[in-house]
């Protein structure tokens, strides 16, 4: 048993380090590239955390404004810092905070080129490119399939050693860790897809609930005499959350004379919601039909999807109320525990 089992351990070791031996320097471009890009993305979130915190500071007035001087700021300059090292180390060729471990899955990838038409890595591609933009989707999937392809190699390798070493000792123990460490390992790996699919889902959620707003702005603008293009802008710069952000990528390309067919299409692609779809290819079909056209189907639209919102939030409450059901009950039965332990106490000393 111990032998095969290091046997085995030796194998997945000994691909994860012939498999090293052929990381090319594409491979190691695309991983900097996705290093990159996570340190920025870091630092766009700690950048308006920090604008946040200046925000909610610059509205205490007098005694406790002076107070607030006294606590210390965290404004996270140094992880910025930090960070901005790191993309200039990997802009200059140093390469010492790329994930290693990760490098024989690119190695798979260039080397076999069915995993790269595989379903999942589609799937992975369209979920990044939905999260990250077209410009990134590609380097995004083929890092996350990485992840994918070596973290099974190295960690059942590592735990199948340590198994290995616990069965000398006690041979129960030893094939416990294989087997449950080995699942483990698995489960850990299927989280770094399942977790890029929460985000979707997630995003997603978050469009459908921000439609009514955006929809119900473009309604007014259009209807009050405004361009369409402009009441897109107005609205898209108005807020922060997801779909205003998007809305402001289709009027970017708009400004770059990019045709409208094309940017509302991208629009599409991007959001890949129900809500957005409709929105958009109304916006395409009538574009040469003049506000007033425009103007009655926003309003329907707007009278709609509030209504989608009003379901939308019954359905969320009865989920709550179901998720609720299992602690209360727990806490009825502690309750019951509670009345009913010194009562049996109490008889039981007649």
């Amino acid at each position: 048993m111990v032998i095969f089992v290091l046997a085995l351990a030796t194998a997945l070791i000994a691909v994860w380090l012939v498999l090293m031996g052929r990381v090319s320097q594409e491979d190691w471009i695309a991983a900097a590239y996705c290093r990159v890009f996570d340190n920025l993305t870091a630092i766009d979130k700690l950048l308006i955390k920090n604008k946040k915190k200046t925000e909610k500071l610059s509205q205490y007035r007098g005694i406790a404004a002076l107070a607030m001087r006294f606590f210390p700021r965290t404004d996270d300059e140094k992880k910025i810092k930090k960070l901005e090292q790191y993309n200039k180390d990997l802009q200059n060729g140093n390469m010492g905070s790329v994930n290693v471990f990760i490098m024989p899955g690119y190695v798979l990838q260039r080397e076999y080129e069915v995993i790269s038409k595989s379903g999942i890595h589609k799937t992975i591609r369209a979920h990044s490119y939905e999260l990250y933009g077209k410009k990134h989707a590609d380097y995004i999937a083929k890092h996350l399939l990485a992840k994918l392809l070596s973290y099974p190699i190295i960690g059942v390798a590592a735990i199948l050693i340590i198994g290995a070493v616990t069965i000398v000792i006690a041979a129960t123990a030893g094939t416990a860790i294989v087997g449950i460490g080995t699942l483990i390992i698995l489960v850990l790996t299927y989280t770094v897809y399942d977790e890029l699919s929460d985000l979707v889902k997630k995003r997603r959620n978050a469009i459908s609930k921000q439609f009514p707003n955006v929809v119900s702005k473009l309604a007014l603008l259009v209807t009050s005499g405004m361009i369409m293009d402009r009441a897109w802008k107005e609205t898209a710069y108005s807020q922060e959350p997801e779909l205003y952000r998007e809305m402001r990528k289709t009027s970017e390309e708009l400004d770059n004379l990019v045709s409208p067919e094309a940017a509302y299409s991208n629009f599409i692609n991007r959001c890949n919601t129900k809500e957005t779809a409709k929105l958009a290819s109304a916006i395409m079909q009538n574009l040469s039909k003049g506000n007033a056209e425009i103007g009655k189907l926003l309003k329907d639209m707007a009278r709609e999807a509030w209504q989608e919102r009003r379901h939308m939030a019954k359905r969320d409450a009865e989920k709550a109320n179901s998720k609720l059901m299992i602690p209360t009950m727990m806490l009825l039965l502690a309750i019951l525990a509670m009345l009913m332990v010194p009562i049996a106490m109490n008889f039981s000393g007649f």
